[in-house]
């Protein structure tokens, strides 16, 4: 299974990153390229306690959830809301210029899967607690489920 704690995979996902342009299409949702590129940053700024955002579900529905988003051997599912607070429109950090906004996204996802980490990873605002191996696998997961969404 993919995760973000192997390099090579980590690897393919900065690449995959790097074709990403502001002309790339979606071929679902509502967000742009560039937003897209924001809302990455800051669902990472999140898990790194450098962003709030307010817990959505119940925990008692959160295990069974987090399992299947994380280790069920299937995409992400197309429409999935999140949180207001990594959304462009609606608190989450507006697109600037793209180059400028990659870079930083990049530099996030450096500190994200650095070793030895400087921050303590925060709970997720759907998936609740999740352990190191956790973060890494939805930190590829999410990421990955972008990038397809704009054919990257």
């Amino acid at each position: 299974m993919k995760t973000l704690a192997n390099g090579k995979d980590r690897a393919e996902i900065v690449r995959r990153l790097g074709a990403i342009g502001p002309a790339s299409e979606r071929r679902w949702g509502k967000m742009t390229a560039r937003e897209m590129i924001c809302h990455l940053s800051d669902a990472f700024r999140v898990s790194m306690g450098e962003k709030e955002a307010k817990p959505v579900g119940k925990w008692f529905s959160r295990y069974g959830f987090k399992w299947l988003a994380l280790w069920f051997p299937a995409s992400w599912p197309h429409g999935v809301q999140t949180v207001p607070e990594c959304e462009a429109k609606f608190g989450g950090t507006p697109p600037g210029e793209m180059e400028r906004d990659r870079s930083e996204l990049l530099e996030l996802l450096d500190r994200f899967t650095g070793q030895p980490r400087g921050f303590a990873l925060q709970a997720h605002p759907i998936l609740g607690q999740m352990t190191e191996k956790e973060w890494m696998r939805w930190g590829y997961l999410h990421t990955d489920h972008h990038l397809r969404q704009f054919g990257g």
